[in-house]
């Protein structure tokens, strides 16, 4: 197992690597890919999925009711094909146009193509189920887009690397110091291996990799500011959001009695087991930069 999880994350980063220095398309290619399986991990989980024709037949669906396609083996009920389609569109818009309030117009418009299933299908669908199946898109595949957004930034081939400083080099750090010197438990009831010790650590950790990414790389390209106590703050801040998102991602399977999210990873499962931190540390990344560096 851990030499497959060690395999498995060599490859992630050296596509993390080709894909990122790449940007443009195939950035937004590769996170849509990753945000369309988020979704359905996320789908899956929460029980929203339509389920294969053979359950249909035996009546098994809770979902899949209504408004549905069927493709292949399987059945996609109107919450999917609302959430697919919505996803689609949120990244087209986000790689063809510039102005980024159309992103948040699309946000809007796919709530309201929910309520709209909500109301006409009525009482096919739950309002929980309709609140849960908009929090699918909205959790991983919007948050994944900022990847893409802070890439686009000035200076953005630079300040992306922070996405994954604050949260896989917060991972690391914190999983070592965890082991060397945890002892009081920081989640005891959700997650008993995590440490308060482990998540200072984690913290330092990136803090430490941000500063030393920042002064012997960034410093020579970004010329208007000092940049280094910059990125230790971004760093820093991101690590600890990082852990949020580790936390909250763990806290949704516990809910719904699950091990993994998927299985597309070897040695890690599924999309939102892998990225977990990294969902809730783009859109901080995105937010600080803006904040923090000049351009």
């Amino acid at each position: 197992m851990f030499l497959t999880r060690l395999m498995s994350s060599v490859v992630l980063v050296v596509l993390a690597l080709v894909t990122i220095l790449s940007g443009g398309y195939l950035l937004a290619a590769v996170l849509f890919f990753l945000a369309v399986v988020a979704f359905g991990e996320l789908m899956n989980a929460c029980k929203l999925t339509g389920g294969s024709i053979e359950e249909a037949r035996d009546g098994n669906l809770t979902a899949g009711r209504g408004l549905s396609v069927r493709l292949g083996g399987r059945i996609f009920c109107g919450l999917e094909i609302i959430g697919y389609a919505g996803i689609t569109a949120y990244y087209l818009l986000m790689v063809f146009t510039d102005e980024r309030i159309y992103l948040f117009l699309a946000l809007i418009t796919i709530l309201v193509a929910f309520m709209f299933l909500y109301v006409f299908t009525f009482p096919r669908y739950r309002a929980e189920q309709i609140m849960c199946a908009f929090f699918c898109v909205a959790y991983a595949p919007v948050m994944l887009s900022f990847i893409y957004l802070v890439r686009c930034l000035p200076y953005g081939a630079y300040t992306v690397w922070m996405i994954f400083i604050s949260s896989w080099i917060c991972d690391t750090c914190a999983y070592a110091v965890g082991i060397l010197f945890g002892k009081h438990k920081l989640a005891p009831v959700l997650s008993p291996k995590k440490s308060v010790e482990g998540a200072v650590g984690g913290i330092a950790g990136s803090a430490l990799v941000g500063a030393l990414y920042a002064y012997f790389l960034v410093e020579k390209v970004v010329t208007e500011q000092e940049v280094t106590w910059v990125f230790v703050l971004i760093s820093a801040a991101g690590a600890v959001i990082s852990q949020v998102g580790d936390l909250a991602a763990s806290a949704i399977k516990r809910n719904h009695e699950i091990k993994d999210y998927g299985k597309l990873i070897p040695g890690h499962g599924g999309v939102m087991d892998r990225f977990d931190s990294v969902i809730f540390t783009a859109p901080m990344i995105y937010l600080l930069t803006l904040l923090l560096i000049r351009v």
